[in-house]
């Protein structure tokens, strides 16, 4: 089994920066893809950010330039490093990791006042 948890959620201005982590424990040979997910109050959950094991990344439109994804594999680990926060980034915050099947964290709640 594969464990999965999220943490760096938190209330920050609009504006303001918030860094997200994401850990796997357990069962791992190798993690594959990591991804983060956000969903809003009503809304579907919608893919944030992906980095491959190569390091390739890919963004939603609605952060590029803003949100930086990040990985570091020695420590099964996946970052978020979120910028210039605006108040519809609030949401819940999943991390999606990859090994032989998709393990989901639990999430960890942002919340962006203006």
């Amino acid at each position: 089994q594969v464990q999965v948890v999220e943490s760096g959620g938190g209330l920050v201005q609009a504006g303001g920066s918030l860094r997200l982590s994401c850990s796997a424990s357990g069962r791992i040979f190798r993690i594959n893809t990591m991804e983060w997910y956000r969903q809003a109050p009503g809304k579907q959950r919608e893919l944030v950010a992906t980095i491959t094991t190569g390091s390739y990344t890919n963004y939603a439109d609605s952060v590029k330039g803003r949100f930086t994804i990040s990985r570091d594999n020695a420590k099964n680990t996946v970052y978020l490093q979120m910028n210039s926060l605006k108040p519809e980034d609030t949401a819940v915050y999943y991390c999606r990791v990859t090994v032989r099947r998709d393990y989901w964290g639990q999430g960890t709640q942002v919340t962006v006042s203006s």
